[in-house]
């Protein structure tokens, strides 16, 4: 059995009575050097710390070993921490937790913030851009001491410089600080001394949080975007699931990735555009709504070394050839893939492909009122057809 015990700042005395007696019996702990540094002489066992990379050593925790192996972990082993990672490679039947207060309680705590109300984010693994978002509160992470000035200067130059920031060090043990800034002033002047154990609670102001599909004019473009009516029923179509990845070949301004990854839990996006100024606008949206995509080359060369797609939208480029044979080749079993087409040529593409392989076919058309003299007319937006399709 694989025994993980959370630990916090204030180190065994604030462990309870089975956490501590599961240390003292232990005759291996495996940790971070903080983390061990916080056992005191009562635990006798040999003490390893974790190598770099980690991953290869959470794998073999178990080989050879004859008895329990024990684990120590900041706080709740299971909010980001390697409890969650054992579990996945050992199964729930080998792995017991002995959770700790986490951080974000203890952070949620001192700000008197009810925790069922506040995001969670993490950055020890993620860029500091997945950290931005347009309103709400969120408990922040950090990866180290740098973590809060990184974050603050993102706030600042996506527009949300008036963003509350309380960064909270060393929380529970004795020597836990806590101060708090807007980030634009912790941007500006940012503290030389935080500690590498910290997190950042946010409020982020203004508060501009929208649900459902953005307007066009959320998103940085130059009038290549899927406009909104159109990304509505694109984005009905690619039906997004938890967890899943997205290729948005030909992106634009990255509108498509950029709704797919707002639309659930853990939806990431690898946007491929051709033109280097439109890739740079597709990082800025990126930044500006703190989601996961990666922002890469022209399709299909820059597929490779590309994590493999659940789903693949095609809004551009289906008359080159061999492009939509590349997306479709690339494509799992059981993947789903959307293209649209506005041009006659590209939508004779798609109504082959469509012969061939089935799926649905649609075309939509719709319009916007305009003035028109003293009344108002109705303009046509250009059609739009769109092929789905399940890969068998």
């Amino acid at each position: 059995m694989i025994i993980v015990v959370g630990i916090g700042a204030d180190g065994m005395a604030g462990l309870t009575p089975a956490a501590q007696a599961e240390l003292v019996r232990a005759t291996v702990v495996y940790g971070s050097p903080r983390q061990l540094d916080l056992l005191d002489d009562t635990v006798s066992a040999e003490r390893r710390e974790w190598p770099s990379p980690m991953l290869p050593a959470l794998r073999a925790l178990r080989e050879g070993a004859d008895r329990d192996v024990h684990v120590v972990a900041s706080g709740d082993p299971l909010l980001h921490g390697v409890g969650g990672s054992l579990i996945r490679l050992h199964g729930a039947h080998r792995v017991t937790v002995l959770p700790h207060v986490s951080s974000v309680t203890l952070a949620c705590a001192r700000l008197g913030w009810p925790v069922h109300d506040t995001e969670v984010i993490s950055l020890v693994t993620n860029e500091p851009h997945t950290a931005v978002r347009r309103g709400g509160t969120a408990v922040v992470l950090s990866r180290d001491a740098g973590s809060p000035a990184a974050l603050a200067k993102l706030l600042t130059d996506t527009g949300r410089g008036d963003s509350e920031l309380t960064v909270l060090e060393q929380l529970g043990g004795p020597a836990e600080r806590r101060r708090s800034d807007t980030a634009r002033r912790w941007a500006g002047n940012p503290p030389t001394d935080v500690d590498d154990l910290n997190v950042v609670a946010v409020r982020y102001l203004p508060d501009e949080r929208q649900f459902g599909i953005l307007p066009d004019t959320a998103y940085a473009n130059d009038g290549q975007i899927t406009k909104q009516p159109m990304r509505a029923v694109t984005m009905a179509a690619l039906a997004p699931r938890p967890e899943e990845l997205l290729w948005d070949v030909g992106a634009g301004s990255g509108s498509i990735a950029i709704e797919w990854c707002r639309s659930g839990t853990g939806c990431r996006a690898v946007a491929f555009e051709r033109d280097e100024q439109r890739r740079k606008r597709i990082t800025e949206n990126v930044r500006a709504f703190g989601v996961n995509v990666d922002v890469r080359g022209d399709a299909p060369q820059a597929f490779d070394d590309t994590p493999p797609p659940d789903v693949i939208f095609v809004g551009g480029g289906l008359t080159r050839p061999g492009l939509l044979q590349e997306c479709f080749d690339r494509l799992p079993g059981g993947g789903r893939l959307v293209a649209n087409a506005v041009t006659a040529e590209s939508e004779a593409v798609l109504g082959q492909w469509y012969s061939r392989l089935g799926g649905e076919m649609r075309r939509y058309q719709h319009y916007h009122g305009e003035p028109l003299g003293g009344f108002t007319g109705w303009r046509p937006a250009f059609p739009v057809t769109q092929w789905s399709v399940t890969k068998r």
